[in-house]
């Protein structure tokens, strides 16, 4: 075994788990274990994607211009005032990097996404959680839980795995609330999928010191492609610009990306099939006794009356070949995450519960 030892904190590290795609022995298996667009990427941006790889050979531009032009026209932001990332969880990265180290601390909620953790670690930070209040974030519990060692904090804006939210005056007394010192990230994955919520823009706006971050994986279908990006004060885009790689994106990937954005009706039609059958879903469950909290996100939280009840309903799911999200590594042990799919799937999964209710195989 080699001698050689990691930075502290690193070995503390649990690896990621990823949403299961494969049932062994069964066929036709419908994953919906990872939010994914079930009805995948516009078929534009598949054709820009197609038609970028003709230039493989080429480095692509080092400062995503033209993608950063089009985010900003696409959402009326100041394209220097953005900075793109392999997924948001790059720039999740780089924020750590540059803002926190050994003997500061970050925060993040109960059942916030557990990348902030592991970015934390990885710049030598103490990751610290906060209570969140039946499955929602606790502004008072995040302001009671910051130090002279805060560096930052992560909100999850619409949660994940919850899919509740918090409303723009909740955001607005975050940011007022915390030092001037201490950056807040508001992590607005699941934002288009939340009418009327700008993902936190109005609040970077007035505070220099709250960073909103997006992701083109959800609703454009872009996952396999891992492209994200933040939107912040200036002297902040510049202080993460500095350790950001300068062939992060590829060529490929930018311009998938600015296709999608481009084609409106596509994004029109994913999120209205969304809304539709998000409430088909948890409607659905709701009557064979599986509450779930309304939702702003892609998913539901499934709710069951123990651990022991959900884990055997996933078992019972995963027979039929439907596979959800355990989320007892977030805390929430009696619960399944389960992402809207196609018209198919979602009655699938209502069918699947119904004969688990049951007792059927």
């Amino acid at each position: 075994m080699t001698q050689i030892q990691p930075q502290p904190g690193i070995l503390d590290i649990a690896l990621y788990q990823g949403g299961a795609s494969h049932v062994a022995g069964v066929a036709n298996v419908v994953k919906l274990s990872s939010n994914e667009n079930p009805f995948g990427p516009s078929p534009r941006a598949i054709e820009a994607f197609r038609a970028a790889g003709a230039a493989l050979h080429r480095y692509p531009n080092t400062d995503h211009g033209p993608l950063r032009q089009t985010i900003g026209a696409h959402h009326g932001l100041d394209p220097d005032r953005i900075i793109c990332g392999v997924g948001s969880d790059e720039v999740i990265t780089f924020l750590c990097q540059c803002y926190a180290g050994p003997g500061d601390e970050v925060l993040y909620t109960e059942h916030g996404f557990s990348m902030y953790k592991i970015s934390a670690r990885a710049a030598g930070a103490e990751p610290v959680k906060v209570p969140e209040r039946d499955r929602r974030v606790d502004v008072d519990a995040i302001i009671a839980g910051v130090t002279e060692r805060t560096r930052l904090i992560f909100v999850t804006n619409p949660g994940n795995p919850t899919g509740t939210m918090l409303g723009a005056a909740d955001l607005e007394r975050l940011a007022a609330s915390v030092p001037r010192d201490v950056i807040v990230v508001l992590d607005g994955a699941y934002a288009e999928f939340a009418p009327g919520f700008d993902g936190g823009v109005s609040v970077v706006d007035r505070h220099p010191n709250v960073v909103m971050t997006r992701t083109f994986s959800k609703l454009y279908g872009l996952g396999g492609l891992r492209i994200g990006w933040g939107y912040a004060a200036r002297d902040i885009i510049d202080v993460l610009n500095r350790v950001r790689g300068p062939f992060n994106l590829s060529e490929p990937q930018m311009a998938a990306a600015i296709a999608a954005l481009e084609d409106r009706d596509y994004t029109a039609f994913c999120l209205d099939e969304t809304a539709r059958l998000r409430s088909l879903l948890a409607d659905g469950l709701a009557e064979l006794g599986v509450p779930s909290d309304t939702s702003c996100t892609n998913f539901i939280l499934a709710r069951f009356a123990s651990e022991d009840e959900a884990n055997a309903c996933d078992t019972v799911l995963q027979g039929r070949g439907i596979l959800v999200r355990r989320v007892g590594g977030y805390g929430l042990p009696d619960c399944l995450r389960i992402t809207v799919g196609d018209e198919d799937s979602c009655r699938r999964v209502i069918e699947g519960v119904r004969a688990f209710k049951a007792g059927e195989a």
